[in-house]
């Protein structure tokens, strides 16, 4: 039997930052309009899969990944549409398994969700969470949303919500079952968590060696296979963009990311995003995909190798590029990039 396509998305968490050279603000709306547009261009360049993040903060403009992935799906037909993540902990995971099954009733079966902890904190105090929580909650509320997802009756108790005896929640999803991903940024446990439930896993990487994601791909599978669960897919999602050219690609994508990244390093305690560190980081070793077409699909093959992967998620608007320059690139990755990713990957084994 032959291997299904190779996957090639992208996903957006909608960034609002400056403008690197003339600091202009593209407003929460004129920005959410603009992810309508990229993820219709995805569909007319054959990607696979748009994904739209979740943060509750200033500086995003998508707090309700749900609700433009809505709006997206009434304007393209094909690509489907994930979260990327739906922070899972801070939620309540009958209504994000009502939204996203709406979303896939509404898409006629394109809806998938990414759940995961989430790297920002912010939305802990927004919905009255304790970030002392932070690992039972994950832990708690992923096993009720797969409950829900598996049956359509649930009876169901955790110490974080109230219970539930018998019901059934509404509307069931286009797709039997609803595919639900576990969104894994480093932490062992939660790769073996997601095993446990049989769910695939997508993995961000934003720095260092994407080989170093190696063993988690294998203790994902390893942790399949001893709990007697099927095969289930491995993603990665990366920052990076696609040029006519591998120098003038980086050149256009420094400046927005290093606003971006510098900000995030800010409060994060490292920082500021020096070129050295950028040029090192678009290596084939680092974990930037930034260049030609060849060469941005030579490295997402490499990473695909190395872990064994089935999709790939490119994060393009890592800093607030031009539009015009986002549409090009994901033009160039649907047209020209993931041709040479499909032939490439299409006798792995």
């Amino acid at each position: 039997m032959s291997n299904p396509p190779f996957e090639l998305g992208v996903t957006t968490f909608v960034e609002t930052y400056p403008d690197p050279h003339t600091g202009d603000l593209t407003s929460h709306g004129d920005r959410l309009r603009q992810v309508v547009e990229e993820a219709q261009a995805a569909e007319a360049a054959g990607l696979d899969i748009y994904g739209v993040g979740e943060h509750h903060r200033e500086d995003f403009a998508a707090s309700a990944p749900a609700v433009v992935l809505g709006v997206i799906a009434g304007s393209t037909r094909s690509i489907r549409l994930t979260s990327a993540v739906t922070v899972l902990s801070s939620d309540d995971p009958v209504r994000v398994f009502q939204d996203f099954a709406t979303l896939d009733q509404m898409s006629s079966g394109r809806a998938e969700i990414i759940a995961g902890r989430g790297s920002f904190t912010e939305s802990f105090p927004l919905f009255g969470y304790d970030l002392a929580d932070y690992d039972e909650l994950f832990a708690e509320k992923l096993d009720l949303l797969v409950a829900l997802r598996d049956s359509a009756s649930v009876t169901w108790s955790g110490a974080h919500r109230s219970s539930l005896i018998d019901h059934v929640v509404y509307p069931r999803p286009f797709q039997d079952p609803l595919p639900v991903w576990v969104g894994v940024g480093g932490n062992p446990q939660s790769v073996v968590r997601g095993a446990s439930y049989g769910l695939p896993m997508a993995l961000a990487i934003i720095g260092g060696e994407p080989a170093r994601f190696a063993p988690f791909a294998d203790l994902h599978r390893r942790a399949l296979a001893e709990l007697g669960k099927p095969h289930a897919p491995i993603a990665v999602h990366a920052h990076g963009y696609v040029g006519d050219a591998t120098q003038a690609a980086a050149d256009e994508f420094f400046p927005p990311y290093r606003v971006a990244m510098s900000h995030i390093g800010r409060e994060r305690g490292w920082g500021p995003i020096s070129r050295s560190s950028f040029d090192a980081s678009r290596s084939p070793d680092g974990a930037l995909y930034i260049g030609d077409p060849a060469v941005v699909a030579d490295k997402i093959v490499s990473t695909a190798q190395q872990l064994g992967l089935e999709r790939f998620m490119l994060h393009i608007s890592v800093g607030t590029l031009p539009h015009e320059k986002v549409l090009h690139a994901i033009e160039l990755l649907g047209t020209e990039v993931a041709p040479l990713v499909r032939a490439a990957m299409s006798d792995r084994t």
